[in-house]
């Protein structure tokens, strides 16, 4: 070997990265949009002016608004392929550049490109990741919308997207949330106990949805946070069934309208049957956490907020990944059990509406080559790929979540393992939420409405407003709250601008007059790079942080404010603390406002807070407020 041997082989190493990264995108792009066709023209017959999607040059009914819906439904399936099918039958994850443009380049994440989704799977369902300002995000949905024209049929995409208007100090949902209005956790929803600002927060929500192009909802979460130390509790409306349906209702009437329209976002309400009696509170998103169990005999209770949800409406269902264990059900993961999709939400309730798995039944999740996150296969993982997929069409699920692999619906229908016949089934009820929400007629959005709609002042003042009313007062020393302005204070969590118009800020403890903490509810730091997202284990503070803050309250008048992700056992902080408030999402300049009188407190616990983790490990999964002489019941609260 040559002395320039390490260095030609450095060069070459640069050179296949720079290939990997740079070039191969380009040229994927380049192929994949080859396969397009011309965007649709604007003809006019009939007295109308339409699109012409599949550019024949007439006028077919599935392009004419003034068509019965299932007319137009029934003539686009006949002209479909089994290939556009099964692309239909996918919906995925999907980014997009900060300026609005495509996002081709996909990074960490295993994401296909979008013109390999669009053009080559023939996808149109996408699930939005992290976002831009309005303006950019409404250019970005108008550009994959003139992809979507492109294609031989022009079938429009539907975008959806997780909650994206909650305060929190999650990082995930801070990502999410952006330029939208920001309104508490549903937890806090709950807490207002007002079902009027729940519609209009749902119906703000809609407003600034729709001018941003995102027609689909993944929630409201139906669930029950009947088992505390679930780390999804914050997403849920609380413990209570009747509590949590008048807040579902209300949520999907504020999005959805009295029925599915132009106008409308649809929600899929979420995870039926219920996901909240996790087996010792673990997860199912992981193979530790797929128990669902039910000591307490109470599986009909976690259905009641879904049947307000039907009630209400809701245009679409997702199935949790849990494993229902020592039931009458089959001991495999929701989205893949007949005995409750086609059982229990097709046949008792009579659903007719979509149903999609949640996200990643088939594939396992892969960042940078290395699996981080298995396929939540649950009671079903010695199943291939195509034999899970058709496990979950075999039980009456309409859409896979998470999943980008149309070929295996063609590979499972050509070995006759699954009829067009069935495929049909789902495809129309997935062309009738499109029909029904106006993308074959009108997909485009207004730029500079965008901008005006999202996080308007108006919008804005209902979500401070909401986040006041969500703070629970849970104890008032003496009548400690509220508090008089001038004060000497020391805070922690607190951000400097926001306390200097109620007191002085002191850095020592010793020269102040009171103390007010912000905390954030305890929980166990997982390994693991999926599980650093997900707050579980167990609710109390350990050592030394429980001694650090105790030394606080010991040494002069402190009022805690801590963020309820999850009800979080806390006896000695309760004690020793001269006021205490719990909050669900709020920002500094709301609790400040509860805390110096400039609004008083009204909101109510949607949850018990125990009083011990002994107390807690007593519980029953599937039973709300069973926790032993609680700290805090569900519905405590105080007024000044």
């Amino acid at each position: 070997m040559g002395p320039f041997y390490p260095l030609f082989m450095i060069v070459l190493i640069i050179g296949g990265v720079y290939f990997w990264h740079n070039i191969r995108p380009n040229i994927n792009t380049r192929r994949n949009l080859s396969l397009l066709g011309k965007e649709a023209p604007m003809l006019t017959q009939d007295d109308i002016t339409f699109r012409d999607l599949n550019k024949n040059g007439k006028l077919d009914p599935y392009e004419d608004p003034r068509r019965p819906m299932e007319e137009r439904v029934e003539d686009l399936l006949r002209q479909m392929t089994l290939e556009e099918k099964a692309g239909m039958l996918f919906q995925t994850m999907i980014g997009m550049n900060k300026d609005g443009t495509i996002l081709e380049r996909t990074g960490m994440f295993p994401l296909p490109q979008t013109s390999d989704m669009i053009a080559r799977r023939l996808m149109n369902h996408f699930n939005i990741l992290e976002g831009s300002d309005p303006r950019h995000m409404a250019e970005w949905h108008n550009r994959i919308q003139k992809l979507a024209e492109q294609t031989r049929l022009g079938i429009p995409i539907t975008i959806s997207s997780d909650p994206r208007h909650a305060f929190s100090n999650n990082p995930l949902a801070g990502m999410m949330a952006g330029n939208f209005s920001q309104f508490p956790e549903p937890t806090g929803l709950a807490a207002t106990r007002d079902v009027d600002l729940v519609q209009q927060f749902g119906d703000i929500a809609r407003q600034e949805y729709l001018a941003v192009g995102i027609r689909l909802a993944l929630h409201p979460m139906a669930d029950l946070a009947t088992e505390p130390r679930w780390c999804r509790v914050n997403g849920t409306f609380g413990e209570d069934a009747d509590l949590s349906a008048q807040m579902t209702a209300a949520y999907i009437r504020g999005f959805q309208g009295e029925t599915l329209g132009k106008d409308s976002v649809a929600c899929m309400a979420k995870h039926f049957p219920g996901a909240g009696p996790q087996k010792d509170g673990e997860d199912a998103h992981f193979p530790y956490g797929r128990e669902q169990v039910y000591p307490g005999d109470n599986f009909d209770n976690h259905l009641k907020p879904f049947e307000a949800a039907f009630e209400a409406g809701a245009a679409q269902i997702m199935p949790y990944y849990g494993m229902p264990v020592e039931t009458p059900l089959e001991e495999v993961g929701f989205g893949f059990n007949k005995d409750v999709i086609t059982g229990l939400l097709r046949g008792k309730y009579g659903f007719e509406g979509v149903v999609c798995t949640d996200w990643g039944l088939l594939t396992s999740l892969k960042v940078l080559g290395r699996e981080v996150m298995p396929a939540r296969a649950w009671g079903v993982e010695q199943l291939s790929r195509a034999e899970r997929a058709q496990k979950v069409l075999d039980a009456g699920v309409d859409q896979f979540g998470g999943e980008a692999c149309p070929e295996v619906i063609v590979e499972l229908v050509h070995a006759g393992k699954v009829s067009e016949e069935r495929i049909d089934q789902s495809i129309r009820r997935l062309l009738r939420d499109k029909f029904r929400l106006g993308l074959f007629d009108h997909p485009y959005l207004n730029i500079e409405a965008a901008e005006k709609i999202v996080g308007q002042p108006e919008f804005r003042k209902v979500g401070e407003l909401t986040q006041r009313k969500s703070i629970v007062l849970l104890k008032n020393e003496k009548q400690t709250l509220p508090l008089k302005s001038g004060l000497k204070i020391y805070v922690e969590n607190v951000k400097p601008e926001a306390i200097s118009k109620f007191g002085q800020l002191v850095q020592d403890v010793a020269q102040a007059d009171i103390a007010i903490l912000r905390l954030n509810a305890p929980y166990e730091k997982r390994k693991g790079l999926m599980e650093s997202f997900f707050h579980a284990g167990e609710l109390d503070f350990k050592e030394p942080e429980k001694t650090r803050i105790l030394n606080i309250l010991n040494q002069l008048p402190t009022i805690v404010d801590i963020y309820l992700e999850r009800p979080a056992v806390i006896p000695e902080i309760a004690e020793k603390s001269a006021a205490l408030l719990g909050n669900f999402g709020a920002n500094d300049d709301a609790v400040l406002d509860v805390i110096f009188g400039k609004f008083e407190p009204q909101g109510k616990l949607p949850f018990e807070l125990p009083s011990s983790m002994d107390a807690v490990r007593k519980q029953k999964e599937d039973l709300p407020h069973d926790s032993e002489n609680p700290l805090f019941p569900f519905g405590h609260g105080l007024c000044y």
